[in-house]
């Protein structure tokens, strides 16, 4: 079932729930009328343990207030190595027959491959043995937009996905921004079927990482949007987009994981809004400004923690911004990192891939389009990592986020919250540490009212919690 609303997106779910998914926040927010290895570690996020214990400024003016760092006397210590990886966003390194199998491609038209190189057409030259691959790109693929940006002398290029008929295209505010070097920069996109247009930035949210773009083209194919609350892991995962400028790439593999919290950096990213101090080279996760190279060392560079779909789906810069599809060719993620054990000139896919849900991505983007700007939940407590009472001497794993201090007349003030309480669960996605927290409020929208469970005194306890509004 598909559900068509005024402004063109399109979802493929059925019928809305009256309260919102388990896991994510209730959107209360939303404008009246709408529903809606680094070095072969294994770990993907950033080195978040500076000396021994958490760093947790990243709470700081945004959704939470500074952490106070656990004790030596009765707090468990954290080690580091674990942690320490490289990571990075990957977007701003830019540089066919018709589809049969009217199984697998859902009976749509088939169109001819242009001729030309850079033509973005899903070529099937032998119709008897497409797949679902094949089907699935077929139909998204004329939803997915090369996007060039330029600006200040620099320049690089991105993906982008079409929301709706009116020309409204969802990307990456480190697309659009070059990184976050530029505030005002000349877009252009070019379509699937090769037309060119200029655009215009409706809005960013660096706090998501999430843009929308503008273009004033006739005959756009609005994406479909499913339900990515609903994914599994093992599922399959294609991406769609432009990596190396290369439009029209198709990718495939399957969804790794779920709600895995990684940071990611950018000077788009205000620093009194940010959820970490800016790391030392090297560390944890960085934006890729164009052509591979650094950011400036003069920039000032914010940290944000994002939830996100991992994937193995090849995902390489110029990816960022463009579609991360199911098998019915429904979008379920709009791609925004890598992982990389190399350096920022030499990153590719390693099979480590991240993409933001589509139900977070859909809200942002409708709040951008219809108020300016988005939402952004706050708890008001400042945490530290809690370790668990089976861990001896020092640990690197940590199984909740324990309240370090309640800011007064915060949410969490209001909810009841004391100091010790260690938050486990917010609204059905686990809570391990600090950064899941930040996280998961963070993708709730001002006013919503989510479940929050947590340990008191060794007895678990559920209550209600009416987030508010994070700054920046």
């Amino acid at each position: 079932m598909t559900d068509d609303n005024l402004h063109g997106f399109e979802r493929n779910i059925p019928p809305r729930p009256q309260t919102p998914p388990s896991h994510v926040w209730a959107d209360s927010s939303r404008p009246d009328g709408e529903n809606s290895d680094p070095e072969n570690t294994g770990q993907h996020h950033r080195a978040a343990y500076d000396d021994g214990s958490y760093s947790s400024g990243g709470f700081y003016r945004s959704a939470l207030p500074p952490a106070a760092l656990p004790s030596q006397r009765d707090k468990k210590r954290f080690g580091t190595a674990t942690f320490v990886s490289g990571v990075l966003i990957a977007g701003l390194l830019g540089g066919g027959v018709v589809a049969g199998a009217d199984q697998l491609l859902g009976g749509q038209a088939v169109t001819p491959a242009a001729t030309t190189g850079q033509s973005q057409s899903v070529v099937v030259n032998d119709t008897e043995s497409v797949n679902e691959v094949t089907g699935a790109a077929v139909k998204a693929s004329p939803s997915v937009v090369t996007i060039a940006v330029s600006g200040a002398g620099s320049g690089g290029s991105g993906s982008g996905i079409v929301l709706d008929g009116e020309g409204h295209i969802l990307t990456n505010t480190h697309v659009v921004t070059l990184g976050g070097q530029v505030s005002d920069a000349a877009v252009e996109v070019r379509t699937s079927d090769g037309r060119v247009f200029p655009a215009e930035i409706v809005g960013t949210d660096p706090l998501s990482d999430l843009a929308v773009i503008k273009v004033d083209a006739p005959d756009l194919q609005p994406a479909t949007l499913a339900d990515s609350d609903a994914l599994n892991v093992g599922d399959t995962a294609i991406a769609i987009g432009a990596p190396l400028g290369l439009s029209g790439t198709v990718t495939d593999g399957i969804i790794s994981t779920l709600n895995r919290t990684i940071s990611v950096a950018s000077s788009a990213v205000p620093e009194e809004s940010a959820d970490a101090a800016p790391e030392q080279e090297g560390d944890g996760f960085n934006f890729l400004p164009p052509e591979g190279a650094e950011v400036p060392q003069n920039q000032a560079q914010g940290s944000i923690y994002l939830n996100v779909i991992q994937t193995d789906a090849a995902i390489n810069q110029g990816n960022s911004g463009g579609a991360l599809v199911d098998g019915q060719g429904s979008v379920i993620g709009v791609n925004v990192a890598i992982a990389s054990a190399g350096s920022a000139d030499s990153t590719g896919n390693i099979g480590v891939g991240f993409s933001i849900p589509i139900n977070y991505a859909e809200r942002v983007a409708r709040e951008i389009i219809e108020e300016g700007s988005a939402s952004h939940g706050f708890l008001g407590v400042s945490v530290s990592p809690s370790a668990s009472e089976n861990s001896s001497a020092e640990t690197s794993f940590s199984v909740g986020a324990e309240v370090a201090g309640v800011e007064p007349g915060s949410p969490a003030a209001n909810a009841g919250f004391q100091e010790g309480d260690v938050i486990t669960n917010v609204a059905g996605r686990q809570i391990t540490d600090p950064r899941d927290l930040t996280a998961a409020v963070r993708m709730q929208a001002e006013g919503d009212t989510v479940s929050v469970e947590f340990e008191r005194n060794g007895e678990s306890q559920t209550i209600e919690v009416t987030v508010g509004q994070a700054e920046g």
